[in-house]
């Protein structure tokens, strides 16, 4: 049974500018969305490398950017993934694309996930 919308991830103050995180919106103990900011937008995909649609994207809790924290990968299988787009770039998935999810902040800071 899927969780009614919207669903309370964070507040905005929690998401470091320039860094990802991973939620469990769903309360199964494991991240099933990522998140991305960047200055005042953020970028909300399915925590799922589209090369293998099971395969979490993360080596570790929270650490989906590469070094230069320019670009999402996946861990599994080296892809990159543009932040803005969700587009692979490189590795076994190109031509594919992260599953986005629908984000907003309301009034008071909250990151709400609208949709999965």
């Amino acid at each position: 049974m899927a969780a009614p919308f919207p669903i309370l991830l964070c507040h905005l103050d929690e998401l470091a500018d320039g860094a990802a995180r991973g939620f469990d919106p769903a309360g199964c103990g494991q991240d099933s969305i990522l998140v991305v900011r960047r200055g005042a937008r953020l970028h909300g995909y399915r925590d799922l490398c589209p090369h293998y649609g099971d395969t979490p994207m993360a080596w570790r809790r929270h650490a989906y950017l590469n070094a230069g924290g320019t670009h999402i990968v996946c861990a599994a299988h080296g892809a990159l993934f543009e932040i803005g787009s969700g587009a692979c770039v490189r590795g076994p998935c190109l031509g594919q694309a992260l599953t986005p999810v629908a984000l907003t902040v309301d009034a008071g800071g909250n990151v709400l996930l609208t949709s999965d």
